[in-house]
Formats: C-alpha cells, sequence, structure tokens
C-alpha cells in the first residue's frame, strides 16, 4: 500500500471531477460523495488498484464491492439482467439500491473486486457529483463507504478526511449527503433476496417485485465467513466505544444516542447527546446517523446508548447497521 500521501481535497465542481477522473484512470483512489454515503472510488478493471483500496480501508479482501455505473447500458456490460432486476432498475435507478446480479460472459471487472464470486454487485448512484466523474472516467468505479473498514461510514468530506488523508490520493467535497445509510442490496437470484437493507425500503422494493422479498439463509455471523455482499460482516459501522442498544436509561460515562420526544432516565448526566430526530421522522434519524454516531465517539463516552428505533420503513435500515455496530469487538 502507498503510505504517506498527500491527499488533495477539492470542492466538487468541472476541475475537481476531472481530476477525479485523471486519478481514477491512473490507478488512484478517489473519495467522492453519493447520496448514501461518501465511497471510495478506485477502477473496477484494474486489480492493483483494487488491493490499494483494500490496503488504505483495512477491508477484508473476500468481503465484494459495488461497481458504479453511469447508465444501465454500463450496468449490462457487467451484469446480466433478468426480468424482475430490469424492473427494479428501471424502477429506482438512479437511486440508493444495489443489485447482485450474474457476471457477463465478458465481465472486466476484476476478480478482486467481486471476491472469486460468479455475482456482481451493481449500482447507479443519484448524486450529481458521482454521476460527473463516471462520465468523465467513462466506466465502472469500485466504491465502498470511504472510512476505514468496520468504522463508522462517512456522511461528509470531513469525515473521509479523517479515516484516510494521507492513504488516498484525492477527496471531492460536495458537502453533507441526503440519504445517509448505504445502499439497500438485492440479489436477483432465483428468488429474490435482501442482503442489506439500506436507503430504499423493503416495502418499496416489494411493491415493484409484487412479491416478498427473501432473507438470507445464513447472515455472517463472524468477521471470517465470506458474505453474499457488502455490508454483511457481523462487525461493521462500528465506532470505537461500545454501542449499547434498546436504552431505556443511560449510565454516567455514557453517551446517548436519542430518537423521539421522550427523556430517559440519568439523560442530566450523560456525556452527550445527540437526537437522530426529535420528531421520530426515520428519514431524518437515517441521515444523520453516521455522522452522530462519530460525532458522540470524538467524546470518548465510556459507552454510547441508543433508543430503540422502529422496525419499519428506513428503520430496518438503521437498526440493521446499529446491530452491527454494536457486535463484541
Amino acid at each position: 500500500m502507498k503510505t504517506g500521501l498527500e491527499t488533495l481535497i477539492l470542492p466538487a465542481g468541472g476541475a475537481g471531477e476531472e481530476a477525479a477522473a485523471r486519478i481514477l484512470a491512473a490507478g488512484g483512489l478517489v473519495a467522492f460523495p453519493t447520496e448514501t454515503v461518501y465511497g471510495l472510488g478506485a477502477d473496477a478493471a484494474n486489480a492493483t488498484a483494487i488491493a490499494h483500496l483494500y490496503a488504505a480501508k483495512g477491508r477484508p479482501a473476500f468481503n465484494p464491492l459495488i461497481a458504479h455505473v453511469a447508465d444501465l447500458s454500463a450496468a449490462r456490460r457487467i451484469g446480466r439482467f433478468d426480468a424482475r432486476a430490469l424492473r427494479l432498475a428501471e424502477a429506482f435507478w438512479p437511486g440508493p439500491l444495489t443489485l447482485v446480479v450474474p457476471k457477463t460472459d465478458d465481465c472486466p471487472v476484476a476478480e478482486l473486486a467481486t471476491a472469486g464470486l460468479d455475482t456482481v454487485a451493481i449500482r447507479i448512484p443519484a448524486h450529481p457529483v458521482a454521476e460527473a466523474i463516471l462520465r468523465a472516467f467513462g466506466w465502472a468505479v469500485v466504491a465502498p463507504s470511504a472510512n476505514i473498514s468496520g468504522h463508522v461510514s462517512p456522511t461528509m468530506a470531513a469525515h473521509v478526511e479523517s479515516d484516510l488523508a494521507g492513504r488516498i490520493d484525492l477527496i471531492v467535497d460536495g458537502g453533507p449527503v441526503t440519504v445517509g445509510v448505504e445502499s439497500t442490496i438485492v440479489g436477483c437470484f432465483d428468488v429474490p433476496m435482501l442482503l442489506r437493507p439500506g436507503g430504499l425500503s423493503r416495502e418499496r422494493i416489494e411493491a415493484v417485485l409484487g412479491a416478498a422479498l427473501a432473507r438470507p439463509p445464513v447472515e455472517a455471523e463472524s468477521d471470517d465467513s465470506q458474505p453474499l455482499a457488502p455490508g454483511m460482516l457481523a462487525s461493521h459501522y462500528a465506532p470505537r466505544a461500545s454501542v449499547r442498544l434498546n436504552a431505556r436509561d443511560v449510565a454516567a460515562g455514557e453517551a446517548l444516542l436519542a430518537f423521539g420526544a421522550d427523556r430517559l432516565p440519568g439523560l442530566e448526566t450523560a456525556a452527550a447527546v445527540m437526537n437522530l430526530s426529535p420528531a421520530a421522522d426515520l428519514d431524518e434519524a437515517a441521515t444523520n446517523l453516521f455522522g452522530y454516531l462519530r460525532a458522540l465517539d470524538a467524546k470518548s463516552p465510556r459507552a454510547i446508548a441508543v433508543m430503540a428505533v422502529p422496525e419499519e420503513g428506513l428503520g430496518e435500515a438503521i437498526n440493521d447497521r446499529l446491530r452491527r455496530a454494536a457486535v463484541a469487538r
């Protein structure tokens, strides 16, 4: 891995996007905003660049990456879409949905990016900066979240700089993201399967399919198993402080990640308090989730207590991230 790099930070716009395309073409690493979180991009066909990406993140090489493309025609060059996959793509792309489909026979995405699987994860992001970079580059870009592997995902450029400065070539600063949790991942298998809840709710996907999404037969139960899709490792999205879920009180030395208007016993002596959404709005909570976890973690609390979040709509994705953040490490 290249270390001690001078990480350039450029504002979004023509110069930043053109620089990003040049660096990607030269095998470098570029962080850029999508509507979900900031991604760390590398040329999807360049195994050396992808190896550098894994090293920069400290990411296990068996964890597959999502190939980001500019349009559906580019997606169909690397993956085979059956009727249901095509229906989902046409309904929700560009947007926070990743589809796992069989590779095309001549799929040029590097084996290292697909972790040796015969499928490829594909997404078209709905963000003008991401779209401009993909079109300027002219090819697929693999782009996991732009953070140290397992750490809280980045929702603004400062988060990327905190984790990866000196490890990557460029950060394109497009301001805060709008969705705030990663894309929903659907496996387009014989029976469509929800592999990871995310920024697009299960209910909307099932409405388009006209059928319920299956659940994976076996979730990743340890960090040593190979996941079917990105973001399925048991311990993931984790702050440095331990996380206590479904908190009904706040213990001495704990920070509180609140949700809704309820006030918990012990709140007055909390090390810090941030509320995902005082109005209990799940969209607002998803947008704030990773930024607030990072902010509370920076206070070095004894632990982070997290109030219950409803398991509905985007609450499914929020709770998935929180459960993974809470896994003992």
